[in-house]
C-alpha cells in the first residue's frame, strides 16, 4: 500500500467531496432552497465531513487525526438527521432521501473502518516522527 501524501488521495475525503457536491445541488434546485436554515445546516454538515478529514490528515499526528475523523462521523450523523427533516418536509422524494441517506452512511462506515486501522497501526505520525524518548521523558 502506499504512503499517502496529501489529504486529496483519501478515499473517504474524496467521497465526502462528492457528497458535500450532492448537498449543494439539492440545496439549489429542490424547495430546500426556500429553507434556508435546513439548507444551511446540511451545507455545513456535508461540509464539515470532508474539511474535518482534511484538518486531521494535516495536524501530522495519529490520535488528533483519529479525533478529527471522529468530528466527521458525527456530522455523518447529523447530515443523516437533516436529510430525515429534508425528506419530512417533503422537499426530497424517497428514492432521493434513501441515495443520500446511504451515501452519508457508506462514508461513516469507511471513516469508521479508517478509525479502526488507525487505532491498532504504531505509526505515530510526522509530528512525533523524529522525536527522541528519554528514558525518564524528561522527568526529574
Amino acid at each position: 500500500m502506499a504512503t499517502i501524501q496529501k489529504f486529496e488521495d483519501l478515499e473517504i475525503w474524496q467521497l465526502a467531496r462528492i457528497l458535500s457536491k450532492d448537498i449543494f445541488v439539492l440545496s439549489q434546485t429542490t424547495n430546500l432552497l426556500k429553507d434556508f436554515p435546513l439548507k444551511d445546516q446540511m451545507n455545513r454538515s456535508s461540509g464539515s465531513i470532508m474539511d474535518n478529514i482534511a484538518e486531521g490528515f494535516g495536524r501530522g499526528s495519529r490520535l488528533e487525526f483519529i479525533q478529527f475523523l471522529s468530528i466527521s462521523t458525527g456530522s455523518a450523523d447529523e447530515l443523516k438527521s437533516q436529510l430525515y427533516r429534508c425528506f419530512d418536509k417533503e422537499y426530497i422524494s424517497k428514492e432521493n432521501f434513501e441515495d443520500l441517506y446511504e451515501k452519508t452512511n457508506a462514508i461513516y462506515k469507511k471513516i469508521n473502518g479508517f478509525i479502526k486501522y488507525l487505532n491498532s497501526s504504531v505509526v505515530k505520525g510526522t509530528k512525533f516522527k523524529e522525536r527522541v524518548v528519554t528514558k525518564n521523558n524528561g522527568k526529574q
